[in-house]
């Protein structure tokens, strides 16, 4: 007979969630084991923000290079890049920080699994041939990229494989408009790829602010080739590994990789959720009330796999939430309001706050500012890239509702300005504060003409 070990909370899932989840409870005295099969730390850590960020950093180097020529530097030679070189120091950073969430979670008195966590009943997991019983379990196994579901799709790479490719292609099709889709569009055309970008839609990131949306979508077509409104129906490949993707209005297209951006499903497959009462929602989540609970009174589930904001400071968030709930205090508060946000794509954007299309759902008269200017480094560089800055106010009350830019270090931008939104700074607060000169920064407080207004159909009928 196997013995079952007992403990107070179980986590499955090693991610961003899950190890502060896990980390939190057990310093505040509950006993506490979890469970990871794939790589610890998560998609962050290993196929997402981390290493998406080194290369982006590696893709810039070819817009500085270039650009530095203005401000006097002399090539004899253009500057080579090495994948190779740049592949093997990802994983090694990779597998560091891997060692380091898994010490973590070792000093922290946390018991470690390395395997697939499968629940037996709303108590009891199965972890190869072990069996835990907890009295209460969260669930943060994340998501996985959904793959491509046309004739062929199965030679498309997906957003895991895309970092350890053997070589770097030399014309590169991506398909999808969101964060991911672009932020590698920039990568590979930065690292010297023939990069197109497929969508199926007009303007790219769809859910971000419209203005914002129509800024990106004229900015990033300066480095690849973008065709929107296309869809692909068929990838083939020929004897000498040449891919051909066919449009829907029959046009073909020759490349070396297709990379599939559409869209990342939760990871609940074989968790044993059919012995539970867990629910998932329609979109494949699990589904959980204001308190993360899922309809198992016992189980929680944090990050990703429910969706709230598929970002990793949210999990990381969620995941302490559920910890103080059960065994601290329980006054923690969570606010989806005002989390900002960033696309590490060339150009960087980055948001706080509402959408103009939002704040038109929730205000009934707005005033926007806006400033698109070229940065003053590019005044040398040649580069013709534009900055773009926009702020909406609630006329009613000054507020700042929202806060957007696209351009050079949006998100180190945008992150500070994020703590202002948090305490409700309004426009004449913005406009009271001294700026740093010269910075791209310094628009947000020195913006004082006003590019419209917006006013509701009430709103109208009123005035």
């Amino acid at each position: 007979m196997v013995a079952v070990k007992e403990v107070d909370f179980f986590v499955i899932g090693a991610g961003s969630g899950g190890v502060r989840a896990a980390r939190t409870a057990a310093a505040l005295g509950a006993s506490v084991a979890i469970a990871e099969d794939k790589y610890f730390g998560g998609t962050c850590v290993n196929v997402g923000c981390i290493p998406k960020k080194l290369y982006s950093y590696a893709s810039h180097y070819h817009f500085n290079f270039q650009e530095s020529r203005g401000f006097g530097w002399e090539f004899k030679s253009a500057p080579q890049f090495n994948w190779r070189t740049l592949r093997e120091n990802k994983k090694k950073e990779i597998s560091r920080l891997q060692d380091i969430y898994i010490n973590l979670l070792r000093t922290s008195n946390v018991s470690v699994y390395e395997g697939r966590a499968k629940l037996l009943d709303a108590h009891t997991i199965q972890v190869g041939e072990e069996l835990i019983r907890a009295t209460y379990i969260l669930i943060a196994v994340g998501g996985w990229p959904q793959p491509l579901d046309i004739p062929g799709g199965g030679l498309a790479l997906d957003s895991n494989a895309i970092f350890d490719l053997p070589r770097l292609p030399k014309r590169l099709l991506i398909i999808g408009g969101g964060y991911i889709a672009v932020e590698f569009a920039g990568i590979f055309a930065g690292l010297g790829v023939q990069t197109s970008l497929s969508y199926r839609g007009d303007k790219l990131l769809r859910g971000f602010d419209s203005d914002i949306q129509r800024h990106f979508t004229q900015e990033i077509q300066r480095h690849l080739d973008f065709r929107p409104q296309t869809q692909i129906t068929t990838i083939s490949v020929d004897p000498k590994g040449t891919l051909t993707v066919t449009y829907t209005d029959g046009k073909e297209q020759e490349v070396d990789a297709v990379l599939a951006a559409v869209g990342r499903l939760p990871r609940t497959q074989d968790l044993g959720l059919e012995n539970t009462q867990v629910k998932l929602s329609n979109s494949g989540q699990i589904a959980v009330d204001e308190q993360l609970q899922t309809n198992e009174p016992s189980i929680f589930a944090v990050g990703d796999v429910v969706g709230h904001m598929t970002l990793t400071p949210v999990a990381l968030a969620e995941g302490m939430f559920v910890a103080d709930k059960l065994f601290g205090t329980g006054k923690r508060q969570l606010n989806y309001e005002n989390i900002p946000t960033a696309v590490f794509s060339h150009p960087n954007l980055a948001t706080v706050g509402l959408t103009q299309e939002q704040a038109q759902d929730r205000y009934h008269h707005l005033k926007i500012f806006e400033s698109n200017f070229r940065h003053l480094r590019h005044t040398l560089s040649g580069s013709n890239e534009r900055t773009y800055i926009k702020i909406i106010v609630d006329a009613g009350t000054d507020k700042v509702l929202g806060m957007h830019m696209m351009g050079s270090d949006a998100g180190e931008i945008i992150q500070g300005f994020a703590s202002a939104m948090i305490a409700g700074i309004t426009k004449a607060q913005l406009d009271n504060t001294i700026g740093i000169h010269p910075t791209a920064a310094e628009e947000f407080v020195t913006l004082r003409t006003l590019s419209y207004e917006w006013k509701s159909t009430e709103e109208l009928n009123l005035s």
